[in-house]
């Protein structure tokens, strides 16, 4: 290069005393014409195939020509035009000495061409859909730069000797340079979209943004001054981009995980059949085997993942290795700089140019830190995506057994803990294998400076790792007790808020609520260990600095006198150490991040790799009406692989239109044929095939959170016609006049504002709307009276409804409609013991005809023989209103727990007193939208939480604190003092003084971070525990009321992600928060102490600060709010889907349910996206203005440089590098803390609710045999649902004498259960008042109250414990008394057959229990409490005839004593009844015993002849 610039007559390439040794410094001419012109060339000519190949293989639709992009072209064309005009100037003028001047020749000429390939780089960039180009844009910085040296020159020249020499020269250059200036101008900017692309509604404008505006978040600004203004709402967020939306994630994700899974199954597999037959493996190994498949279902799940999110991680992490890079450059230049600072000779240019230097760097550095933690998050949100959407999926298609092992609660657990926990371990997992690496990197920098003693620093550094791992491991198995004790009360508070109407009516919330304390308890204790491990953790890598360089240091100076410690020693050592902090301090959350995510990550590969159900249980035909619809061949079935069978020997063939009547008693496999025929059971021989779509009812209804119109349409499109068709042969129509907004009032969660009859014909009315080839009908009439069963049979089932042409499999207990069945099974545990028509079965004499002859009385069977011989007679098929004319507005049914809810329904949700016009659309909403709170936290939510903590713990936290810091400015100055202290001799004095005041100092502030982080993290959990106790309490002593329009979602989420956050988050971010805002005023304080100049700087930078905070922090807070109420709707949904899955399957609905998900959570993770993006928006500019304190710092230094000691300076130097980081961090971890303050808030949301009255009344004299005679008595008893309603009940006055059986009838709405609602006080009086025995309801406590009385409810509930448990959850009864009751209850044989007896586990809801079987449970709790007055809820519904009659019996026997209040539909079970209370419309109409009823001919006797009693 020298040779080639010497032909031109130039100076050689290179001249260090031209460049480095001089007080002005200049480039030589030959760089200048050389390298400075054909860097950016080599740049584009080198990279721009590559470049070109990229657009070539992910290119877009192309874009307009733009006024953007022609500007562009038009640019590129005039500066290739001026390197053209350039080098034919200097050809013409210089034509005779062209030898001289080929240097100057060729640069044009070069930069011309490339400029060319420029203008075809744009041009290619357009036609491939490139909106904006980080790759044109470095090549025009990098000309700019290039072209800023020649500039200063040519304008120095200009200066000293005028334009006129080579004016042409000059103007060219000026103008080049102008123009390229203004390409790297436009390249700042995006061009605008396709105008044939579709535009999303609110899209994100990160797809506008230019590449500047990219890596500096500038296209975030927009909604930073947005929610400054106003408090952000859900409108104002962003659509997610296409490759953020579950749809475009979970779709190419599925098919990997596929045939991941199926690789490990045919492992397991080959596994399995390695064991030698006949052979069992020991206990140990099975065990060892069952976690190594828990272990490798985890690993290829993670497989999965990096698969598909691999590579854009990967460019994250290479950002990760750049910003390292820059890190460690900036203790070299802090080197160089106090090297200047001891040089006295040193031009002072050098100063300037290393502060400058510093200052590039940092700011390079934030920029690549920025971008990969952005990375990081956003794989992190779609991972999490795509988990939530595996889980969802895999929830759809869980078998029986896998259904029993995964609670909803677990399966919630999953979803909100866990896929938090992976998208931890995505962002730090990097620092697990780059931190090593760093400390390495550290320690070999450190040897530069201090030699061998550094090894004293890897010395602790290897003290502090394994101590650190141990705790780590330590950490990482309470972290798996920790969430096993979540789980287990998150798993219990669902079944609680699910089960909440039967723990008030039997007064049992005290011992839910001491269970759910159990967990709770267990849960801190192992909290409070491992944040104890923690602080020593904390306390270690926080001193790590300290201990680092006391080792160093001490070594270095004791082991030879000659070792001098001067500023440059000390300062860059501490600067190196200081950076040492980082990946030392990150290791262990990394370390422990992924302890805990290998932990969620088994729990998630477990959960997505349980069995699943078979495509092959049921074969899916075509409809042909030639063929049989159903048919089974020798099939046998069980519920679990292994399990019992539940079903035998099954051969049947269902003719297609035909009506199969299927019965049994309870247990014996009626349900389970019909689970066979939907493909829920395990086939293990024969063969099932169903021709044609199915329409499912199952026994207990499953109601959608959804408009009632919504749950019947399933999903189709409205036909109004056939709409109002199934409304009428549903017996509907009725009950939507009672309805405030119709069929669009909306249902509560699993119907809570529907009574029993009601959800059972809303499903029917489902299954009928669908228009499908085969019914499976599982008891729907036994929730109904039988004069509605019987006109829903008439109009639907029989012969003559609308389903007369389908084929039609009905399980059922009424023997009233087994005469119109063409085909009738009989089920005797698990076999079909006899087939065949009514009228046959009657003819063979055999079990079915001794049942009917047995159970039928003579009246009933000459009613079922004329309904038989005359299927077509009118009065079977006519509705109630047509024998009851004095009320023509009568439902079709007398509804059992009718009015529990019914009258929530009359109008779900009260108008506000204050706000009597409101809209009509919203009379039908009944829950309450889980809402965000607009604003910034408010004061009293910070007072009310350190409130809690305790004025005591605050103060010793802060004076710790104050400690901790005091400790280390002193230690630290300390050490500038020791730098500048002169030498003698070669030596410094008192060495080994300095070295014990630095070490004193240093254990007193690792003594005092210890302190701090012990006292605030027992503060937060003793926090945490009051927190959750009153959430707890609030939300048990809430009304009924509450929970039907509050979503169990909602409290769901206070209690798993809320209670999480109040647990974990809070302690941590207030870890934080103070520990770098002391910090902060350490640094301060040097950075004065040593250039009082600063603070001209630092003044306007904290308004600055300031400033942008109110702006971050208001958007920030409100994005985490929202973010938190589009939460719950994921868990609701979820939870919502697990209990009807079936029902899904049933209907093929899974891809809609499936959309629905995806659209929830794309809800969620819209305010999910800005929230971690606000984040780095704050964080790039307030490092960027911070590095504006270290340019401060030094420049400020090299000005003093005179007067400054290089002690001071390199202490001022080194700490201000840490300001920027510093103050992002307070700013980020006070936004943390606030945000999750709003925890705190949506917890004590519940605390100003309506409360229930007191449970116990202290000093009350009730005596404990209280009721003794059982005599209840209403006194004008009116009671109102809400306030503002009508009254539900008016006027009540009637006296129940001891020992009366009393049935209760009426219509819908009538006010039936709203007796047994007052009685109970689940609602309280309007008016009037109630005595049981002569003492005033109303002044007792609800337990006291509640636990003296029983009532059996419609629907059974169980929870998950053992049957003891759900029998006797006090444990005050013996063993004897727990069997008795059993045993009365007809279960006794049963419970004595389980393998643990009373011990058996009940699974979530009971579910491994037939519904017949939990009725029966129910009875036995009310046998076992045996007090003077039982009500019972048509608890008898799901019985077969046989049992329900035993039960019948048993009442009468075992209750003679009692006061008996039944709310009854069969009216044959209340026949014998003393009197029978009529109701309508919150009036008794009549009330005497059933004989006189009839004999008056009223309401009474017309439901009697209706119901074929008479």
């Amino acid at each position: 290069m020298d040779t080639f610039c010497s032909l031109s007559g130039l100076d050689p390439l290179w001249d260090w005393n031209q460049t480095w040794y001089t007080h002005n410094p200049e480039l030589s001419d030959c760089f200048q014409n050389t390298i400075l012109v054909w860097a950016p060339c080599i740049y584009l000519w080198l990279l721009s195939p590559f470049y070109c190949l990229h657009l070539y293989c992910h290119g877009r639709a192309p874009l307009p020509l733009s006024s953007l992009c022609s500007a562009k072209l038009l640019l590129g064309f005039f500066l290739a035009s001026f390197g053209f005009v350039e080098f034919f100037y200097i050809l013409l003028e210089r034509r005779l000495e062209i030898q001289q001047h080929l240097v100057f020749l060729l640069s044009p000429i070069i930069r011309s061409v490339t400029v060319v390939l420029a203008v075809c780089v744009i041009h290619w960039e357009r036609v491939r859909g490139c909106r904006s180009s980080a790759f044109l844009f470095f090549f025009w910085l990098l000309g700019v730069l290039c072209s800023l040296i020649p500039l200063h020159e040519k304008i120095q020249l200009a200066v000293h000797q005028g334009l006129s020499p080579d004016i042409v020269r000059y103007l060219a250059f000026f103008l080049y340079f102008g123009l390229q200036l203004a390409q790297l101008f436009l390249s700042c900017f995006a061009d605008r979209a396709p105008s044939g692309k579709a535009v999303l509604k609110n899209a994100c404008p990160v797809e506008d943004a230019s590449f500047l505006s990219k890596i500096l978040f500038w296209w975030f600004s927009g909604l930073v001054l947005k929610g400054y203004r106003s408090p952000l709402q859900a409108e104002d967020l962003w659509s997610l981009r296409e490759e953020d939306t579950s749809e475009k994630i979970i779709s190419d994700l599925e098919e990997e995980w596929a045939a991941e899974r199926t690789k490990l199954q045919q492992r397991e597999k080959h596994l399995s059949t390695s064991v030698a037959l006949g052979s069992r493996l020991p206990e140990q190994a099975q065990l060892l085997r069952k976690i190594q498949k828990e272990q490798s279902s985890g690993f290829c799940l993670l497989r999965t993942l990096a698969r598909s999110f691999g590579p854009y991680f990967l460019t994250g992490t290479l950002c990760l290795v750049v910003h390292d890079a820059f890190m460690f450059a900036v203790p070299q230049v802090l080197s160089l700089l106090l090297g200047f600072m001891k040089d006295e000779d040193a031009p002072l240019w050098k100063g300037y140019f290393y502060a400058s230097l510093m200052f590039l760097l940092s700011c390079l550095q934030s920029v690549f830190n920025h971008q990969y933690t952005y990375t990081c998050f956003t794989v992190g949100m779609r991972v999490k995506t795509a988990v939530m959407g595996l889980i969802y999926r895999k929830s759809l298609v869980l078998n029986s057994t896998a259904r029993r092992t995964c609670t909803v609660g677990e399966i919630v657990n999953l979803v909100s803990a866990d896929t938090q926990k992976l998208m931890d371990f995505v962002v730090y997992f990097n620092a697990v294998w780059l931190a090593p690496i760093e400390v390495t990197l550290c320690l070999f920098f450190l040897w530069q400076h201090l030699g061998p003693s550094a090894l004293a620093g890897i010395t602790t550094v290897i003290f502090i790792f394994p101590l650190n791992g141990f705790i780590a491991r330590k950490r990482s198995k309470l972290q798996e007790i920790q969430m096993k004790y979540m789980d287990g009360r998150v798993k219990l508070m669902n079944e609680i808020l699910n089960g909440i109407k039967i723990l008030k009516f039997y007064a049992w919330e005290k011992a839910f609520l001491e269970q759910v304390l159990g967990y709770r308890e267990k849960e801190l204790k192992t909290l409070k260990k491992s944040q104890i491990l923690y602080s020593v953790s904390i306390a270690s890598f926080n001193s790590s600095s300290f201990l680092i360089a006391f080792a160093m240091f001490g070594v270095y100076v004791l082991i030879d006198d000659k070792n001098v410690l001067d500023a440059q020693k000390i300062f860059v050592s501490m600067a190196l150490i200081n950076i040492l902090k980082t990946p030392l301090s990150q290791l262990p959350f990394a370390m422990s991040t992924s302890m805990q995510a290998v932990v969620s990550l088994k729990r998630l590969g477990k959960f997505l790799c349980q069995a699943e159900l078979k495509p092959e249980n049921v074969s899916r035909e075509t409809f042909h009406s030639d063929r049989d619809g159903v048919v089974f061949e020798n099939g046998t079935f069980s519920w679990s692989k292994d399990g019992p069978l539940c079903l035998k020997r099954i051969s049947v063939q269902v003719p297609c239109g035909s009506l199969v009547a299927v019965v049994g008693h309870v247990g014996s496999g009626k349900s389970s044929l019909l689970s066979a025929m939907l493909g829920e059971t395990e086939k293990r021989s024969g063969t099932v095939s169903v021709r044609g779509t199915i329409a499912y009812v199952p026994q207990q209804a499953w109601i959608q959170n959804a408009s009632l119109q919504d749950n019947i349409l399933f999903g189709r499109e409205k036909k109004e016609s056939w709409y109002q068709r199934v409304l009428e042969a549903c017996a509907l129509l009725p009950d939507l006049d009672n309805l405030p907004a119709g069929d669009a009032t909306e249902i509560g969660e699993k119907g809570l504002n529907l009574s029993g009859g009601q959800k059972q014909r809303v499903s029917l009315a489902r299954a009928v709307y669908r228009k499908a080839d085969v019914y499976l009908l599982d008891d729907p009439l036994s929730a109904v009276d039988a004069h509605v069963g019987q006109h829903i049979f008439n109009k639907v089932i029989g012969p003559k409804g609308i389903l007369r042409d389908k084929t039609r499999v009905l399980v059922t207990h009424g023997m009233s409609f087994l005469p119109q069945a063409d085909l009738i099974l009989v089920l005797v545990d698990g076999e079909i013991t006899e087939r065949g028509s009514y009228q046959e079965l009657l003819n063979r004499n055999g079990a079915f005809a001794d049942f009917i002859h047995t159970f039928a009385n003579s009246e009933r069977k000459e009613c079922l023989t004329e309904a038989f011989q005359r299927g077509s007679r009118k009065s079977l098929r006519l509705s109630v209103t047509d024998f009851m004319p004095f009320s023509l507005d009568l439902s079709q049914e007398q509804l059992i727990g009718g009015d529990t809810n019914s009258i929530t329904m009359q109008s779900v949700e009260p108008l506000p007193d204050s706000d009597e016009d409101q809209i009509p659309e919203d009379l039908g909403k009944l829950t309450k939208v889980d809402k965000a709170r607009i604003g910034r936290v408010k004061l009293e939510m910070y007072v009310e939480y350190f409130r809690t903590i305790g004025l005591p713990l605050i103060v010793s936290i802060v004076f710790l604190y104050a400690i901790q810091q005091a400790a280390s400015l002193s230690y630290n100055y300390w050490l500038s003092l020791w730098a500048d202290q002169p030498v003698i001799n070669g030596t410094q004095l008192n060495t080994d003084m300095k070295l014990g005041v630095y070490g004193a100092l240093g254990f007193v502030q690792g003594i005092a971070i210890f302190g701090t982080t012990v006292a605030i993290s027992l503060g937060c959990i003793i926090a945490s525990h009051h927190l959750h106790l009153d959430l707890l309490n609030n939300v048990l002593h809430s009304p009924m009321s509450f929970f039907e329009s509050t979503p169990s979602g909602n409290l769901l989420n206070r209690f798993a992600k809320e209670i999480d956050a109040i647990d974990n988050m809070i302690p941590d971010g207030l870890k934080m928060m103070l520990s770098y805002f002391f910090k902060l005023m350490e640094v301060c304080i040097i950075v004065l102490m040593a250039t009082p100049f600063a603070a001209v700087i630092m003044l306007p930078m904290a308004f600055i600060y300031a400033f942008m905070q109110s702006f971050y922090v208001a958007t920030s807070c409100q994005l985490r709010r929202l973010e938190s109420v589009s939460r719950s709707p994921i868990y609701t949904h979820l939870n919502e889907t697990v209990q009807g899955a079936s029902v899904i399957r049933a209907f093929s609905e899974q891809s809609r349910f499936i959309t629905d998900a995806n659209h929830r959570v794309d809800q969620n993770q819209t305010a999910y996206f800005p929230r971690f993006v606000a984040t780095r928006w704050l964080g790039v500019n307030l490092e960027f203005l911070g590095n504006g304190i270290v340019l401060a710092a030094s420049s400020f230094s090299v000005m003093a440089k005179g007067t400054l000691s290089p002690g001071m300076v390199g202490l001022a130097v080194s700490h201000s590098l840490q300001v920027t980081g510093f103050l992002s961090w307070i700013v980020r971890s006070w936004t943390d803390f606030e945000n999750n303050i709003v925890s705190v808030e949506r917890v004590k949301e519940y605390a100003d609710t309506p409360k229930e009255a007191s449970w116990t009344i202290e000093g009350s004299s009730l005596p404990s045999s209280w009721p003794q005679t059982g005599t209840i008595e209403f006194h004008d008893y009116g009671l109102q649902y809400r306030k503002g309603l009508e009254l539900a009940l008016k006027g009540i006055s009637v006296r129940i004498q001891e020992r009366e059986k009393i049935g209760i009838v009426g219509r819908t709405g009538a006010g039936k259960s709203s007796l047994a609602l007052g009685i109970f006080r689940i609602l309280e009086a309007a008016k009037g008042k109630i005595y049981i025995d002569g003492i005033n309801i109303s002044e007792l406590g609800l337990h006291d109250l509640r636990s003296r009385i029983t009532i059996i409810p419609q629907d059974p509930v169980l929870f998950s414990g053992s049957l003891r448990m759900n029998l006797d959850p006090f444990n005050v009864y013996s063993e004897e008394e727990v069997w008795n009751a059993l045993e009365l209850a007809h279960l006794k044989n049963f419970v004595s057959g389980l393998p643990d007896k009373l011990n058996y586990e009940c699974s979530e809801g009971g579910e491994n229990l037939s519904l017949g079987q939990r009725q029966l449970v129910c009875l036995a709790r009310a046998l076992l409490r045996k007090t003077k007055i039982l009500v019972l809820d048509e608890a008898t519904a799901a019985l077969d005839l046989e049992t329900d009659t035993l039960i019948q019996s048993t009442i009468r026997s075992q209750f003679a004593d009692c006061a008996v209040l039944t709310i009854a539909h069969r009216l044959n079970t209340i026949m014998d009844y003393t009197k029978v209370i009529v109701m309508d419309k919150g009036h008794i109409v009549e009330m005497d015993s059933p004989t006189n009823l009839i004999a008056s001919r009223g309401p009474f006797y017309y439901m009697c002849r209706e119901a074929c009693v008479l």
